[in-house]
Order: C-alpha cells, then structure tokens, then sequence
C-alpha cells in the first residue's frame, strides 16, 4: 500500500488505511486482534512495538511513538517514497553543475580559495565571507548560462534574506516531514543555524528517500557542518530543515 501522504495516528478516521496497517502487523506478529480500522490504544501499541525493533531506510532506529510517518510506513510495508528525478531542466542541469564541484575545499584560510572566490564573486562578494549560498547561486548562473534562461534565484550570499524575498513557492518543513514527495531534485533547502538571527546554511537536493534528503552543499564538510571547507554530498532528516525548502521549477 502507497504511503498515504500524511501522518497516521491514534483516531485514523481512514479505516481502509488502519485495516492495512493491521494487517501487516497482524502478519509480523505485532497485532493478535481483530482487523476492524480502529486505530485505538491495541494498534497504537502494536506499531510501537514494531518500531522498537526496526529501522528507517538509512539504518537509524525507528522512534517509538506509535504513529505512521514515512519512515515507520517505510519500514511497514517498504520503502515508500524516493524521488530521484525531476523535469525542470534548470534544476536538472543546477544539479549536474553542482556535481562537478564536488571534492572542492578551501585554500589560503577560511572562507578562500579560487574556487570559492568565483563563488563568492557571482553575488559580488569578495573571499572571506560565507558561501554556502554563493555556491548555490552560482551552480544556477552556471546552469541559466548552458541551457540559456536567466538565473531566478535572488542574488545574495544570505540564506535568510534568501528564504525572506525568494519569488518561488515555498514548501515549509511541516508540509515537507507529512509528505516528502513535495520534495524535488533540484529543490533549494534552507535552515537557520541560530533562530531569530541570520546565520544558517543551504544547498540543493538531490535525492528524496522518505524522511532523509541527499544533498550537493558548499562551505560544509562530512560532519554537515554549516562551518566546513569544501563542497560535499550529505544526506540530511528533512525535520532538521527548520525554515523550508525552495522550489524554482
């Protein structure tokens, strides 16, 4: 059964979706009652002892809450959403661009380096400064360029004054962990490092496996730091994404 795009919890009105979820415990030996689509306190048990024997698609422990997101419904029935492609052929070829970065570093100190100069320098920006979101401009200049459109990311090195004046659609984090799927290639994820400040990082996803995304990013490291030196492939939890994603299809 598809993942039903929403979280599935204690009082699921959609008896089909519960009569499921009974089932498939019911046949793992999680669930011994009778499979009538009421989601009360015997189902919400059964998923719960479920979840604290398995694991979400990336290997991490399941959190026992005894509701269904994505993850939980992964691990249920398999793995239930992963979106690799996308039909934008700016955000295809941003991310080709994106790919050919990858294994930069820094040279000559923080935040400088000849390829983070020309970064840096596609916002009007000199070295020295931050360039998670210089790199992500500049991976869309370079691909506005090949395929001949104009660049309709706003032009600055600030996630924040980026997530604030963006003119593309907006997908909040809330709306992104109840249905990943809203989630494409291409898309731009933004976060605040330090709530009510300025400071926060950025890079462009590549990949959608239920609750995690695969992503190109610049001025991070393996560690995901927002800090890092070099331009890195990570995967990050969409619920650590705490401002949203950006859509410029």
């Amino acid at each position: 059964m598809n993942y039903p795009k929403r979280l599935i919890q204690k009082g699921e009105v959609d008896k089909k979706i519960v009569k499921a979820i009974q089932l498939m415990l019911k046949k793992l030996n999680y669930y011994n009652d009778t499979i009538d689509g009421d989601f009360g306190n015997k189902t919400h048990q059964a998923v719960k002892n479920f979840q604290i024997q398995h694991f979400d698609v990336m290997g991490n422990a399941l959190i026992p809450d005894g509701k269904l997101g994505s993850l939980t419904w992964g691990a249920l029935f398999g793995k239930s959403i992963v979106v690799e492609n996308t039909t934008s052929p700016l955000l295809k070829k941003a991310i080709e661009i994106a790919k050919t970065q990858i294994g930069i570093t820094e040279h000559g100190g923080n935040n400088y380096g000849p390829e983070v100069k020309k970064y840096l320098a596609s916002v009007g920006l000199g070295q020295g400064n931050p360039w998670c979101m210089a790199f992500v401009y500049w991976c869309f200049k370079e691909a506005g360029i090949l395929i001949n459109k104009n660049n309709p990311l706003l032009k600055t090195a600030s996630t924040r004054n980026h997530w604030d004046n963006a003119i593309c659609k907006k997908i909040k984090v809330a709306d992104a962990v109840s249905n990943p799927a809203l989630i494409k290639p291409g898309f731009i994820f933004i976060y605040q490092t330090k709530l009510g400040t300025y400071t926060g990082h950025t890079g462009i996803v590549t990949k959608v496996e239920d609750l995690y995304i695969h992503t190109i990013e610049g001025n991070t490291n393996s560690g995901m730091s927002s800090e890092g030196d070099g331009v890195y492939q990570v995967k990050r939890k969409i619920n650590t994404i705490n401002l949203g994603f950006l859509d410029y299809t």
